[in-house]
């Protein structure tokens, strides 16, 4: 009993000397047990912070005062550091940081895709959040870190103030009294060194206090890196625990808006609109989609999967959807009757008529980037993702984008921004300087469509009070303090089962 007290007061120490620091490397783990809730809380909640990250980074300069002002709203909503409060306050923010991060480690750590998407994000926040510190904080997280760079005295300052002066651009904009600069092993400033940013002499990089985030995101980066590496080692004993394994396995799929699987709008939609539809409102992949099927009469199950269930997202009811394949696919080589033996089941079943009775949720931009990559003879998937650069471009060309705008798409698919290039292509295609929301769903592209074309009267769908499960994560975690921890729980059966329903096809 003495050594268990003795153990929980060193772990309790532990965390709260975590959870009373600025900023992190994430190097220790989290040290306790939490509730199946608030674990997809969390995860949820870092997951809109990290989409943000990446939204704000390409619609804003980086750093910039925009771009802070925007990301500094995101963090108080989601309840995330930095932030104001109490002492108490600010330790339940950073500990929910902490345990978030690992737990998006975890999810995010299964392919070189998402290792890398998760990277720059984490990055890139990491950044934003070092330069909110003050000189003091910054220095102790240095050495609070391993990372002994000294700085030199006033003296030898003094005597290096010209040539530091003209090594760095921003330094001759800054009066260097008011700025430490540290001495740092040149190997370790290669990125400054590259640059020309720093003043090199006998095998060391003299750094203005400003320009050493440079190191910290380098460091920060390697080990991040490795740790993701290591993590993804550890996935089969994770995903042996039935808990946890259908949270991880859909959290980097999974989508954080609004519910399209809800009918609201059945019929609304006649087939005579869907030619005209395709070439005003649809998104390239849908537009692809609609366009092989014109052209080839059939689509594999991949391509009828998505485009069938869009189709149902923005109103088509099941009659209609019978009558749409089975004229489409006996323009080809189906007959009538191998089509109602071979095929009409799958639109049945895709309703929710046959089968487990699943009402099939319409697939999200996550689901379409990451899921079931198109082959040879297929046409699903998303064009910004799965497309060749070169037949991209011709694509974009023919629909009549600008030489610009193309230029524009590509240098964001080229940074692996698919859901942002899409959403260029969304301004592009309609005229708009700047889109009001942050495109993460084809329906929503259709929806927002219909706004920009009907000058604000979109077909009503009331989807502004239907969420799915996870927007609801948030109430959830409240409750969670209240719940026993996950070990400890006697319910874990039936919440498993609830959250496995939760995240169906996300």
């Amino acid at each position: 009993m003495q050594f268990s007290s003795k153990k929980n007061k060193a772990i309790n120490d532990l965390k709260a000397e975590i959870y009373s620091q600025p900023l992190q490397f994430y190097g220790q783990p989290p040290l306790e047990n939490i509730s199946l809730s608030e674990f997809e809380s969390f995860a949820v909640d870092r997951l809109k912070l990290l989409k943000t990250v990446e939204n704000v980074g390409v619609s804003y300069v980086k750093q910039s005062e925009d771009y802070s002002r925007k990301l500094d709203n995101e963090i108080k909503t989601l309840n995330f550091p930095p932030g104001g409060g109490d002492a108490k306050e600010q330790a339940e923010k950073h500990r929910k940081d902490h345990i978030s991060h690992f737990i998006l480690r975890l999810a995010y750590c299964q392919t070189e895709d998402l290792r890398r998407w998760f990277i720059q994000q984490e990055v890139d926040l990491f950044k934003y959040r070092f330069k909110k510190l003050d000189s003091r904080e910054k220095l102790k997280f240095l050495h609070k870190n391993n990372l002994q760079y000294n700085t030199i005295s006033a003296k030898e300052k003094d005597s290096l103030r010209e040539k530091l002066a003209i090594s760095s651009s921003a330094a001759s904009g800054v009066k260097l009294e008011e700025h430490d600069v540290y001495k740092v092993p040149f190997q370790d400033a290669l990125d400054l060194v590259r640059t020309r940013k720093v003043y090199l002499k006998e095998g060391y990089a003299y750094i203005p206090q400003y320009e050493i985030v440079t190191i910290v995101l380098n460091d920060f980066r390697t080990r991040l890196s490795k740790a993701l590496a290591l993590t993804a080692r550890t996935l089969p004993a994770v995903h042996s625990d039935e808990r946890l394994q259908p949270l991880l396995n859909h959290l980097s799929h999974s989508y954080l808006g609004q519910d399209y699987s809800v009918q609201k709008n059945v019929g609304k939609i006649s087939l005579e609109q869907i030619d005209s539809l395709a070439g005003k409102s649809f998104p390239l992949c849908m537009r692809q989609l609609h366009q092989a099927l014109r052209d080839q009469h059939h689509l594999r199950h991949g391509g009828r999967m998505q485009y069938g269930l869009f189709l149902k997202g923005i109103g088509l009811s099941l009659e209609q959807a019978l009558q749409f394949w089975r004229m489409e696919f006996t323009r080809g080589k189906v007959e009538a009757d191998k089509f109602d033996k071979a095929y009409a089941y799958s639109i049945r079943h895709m309703f929710g008529k046959e089968g487990k009775r699943t009402d099939y949720t319409p697939y999200s931009c996550m689901k379409v980037i990451l899921s079931n990559p198109p082959s040879q003879g297929d046409y699903h998937g998303c064009p910004f993702r799965h497309s060749d650069p070169e037949l991209l471009k011709q694509k974009l060309q023919s629909y009549k984008v600008s030489p610009s705008g193309v230029s524009q798409i590509l240098e964001l698919v080229k940074g692996m921004h698919y859901q942002l290039a899409c959403q260029k292509y969304f301004e592009l295609t309609h005229n708009v300087e700047d889109t009001a929301f942050s495109l993460s769903h084809p329906n929503q592209y259709f929806t927002e469509s219909q706004k920009v074309l009907g000058g604000g009267k979109d077909v009503k769908r009331e989807t502004d009070t239907l969420q799915r499960p996870q927007e609801n994560s948030a109430a959830r975690g409240l409750a969670a303090a209240r719940e026993p921890a996950v070990d400890e729980s006697q319910h874990l059966a039936e919440i498993t089962k609830n959250l496995e329903t939760d995240f169906q096809d996300a």
